[in-house]
């Protein structure tokens, strides 16, 4: 897990916007799709280790994979999130 006050010091590494927490079935998904071998980061690479978590970038269209509790902001390493992760972008505010 994330400490709350690094989380409010994490920022996107492209575009500098704020991060948060992942919900527990994003992180699911993803895992799912990591251990079927269907998920690919922004590198065009599979992404082969499962997540503990993931940092959701504010505008909903990326995560960063938290893995052993380190955060793995990356730009490369961002994973685009689409219709296949089945995210909905929550409510502005």
């Amino acid at each position: 897990m994330v400490d709350p006050e690094l989380l409010n010091l994490l920022r996107c590494p492209e575009t500098r916007q704020p991060l948060s927490l992942a919900d527990a079935a994003l992180v699911q998904k993803l895992n799912e799709q990591i251990t079927a071998g269907q998920l690919l980061n922004r590198a065009g690479k599979p992404v082969t280790r499962k997540c503990d978590s993931a940092l959701l970038r504010k505008d909903g269209q990326f995560v960063y994979p938290v893995c052993e509790s380190i955060p793995i902001l990356l730009i490369d390493e961002g994973i685009p999130l689409n219709s296949s992760t089945a995210y909905v972008q929550p409510a502005a505010g």
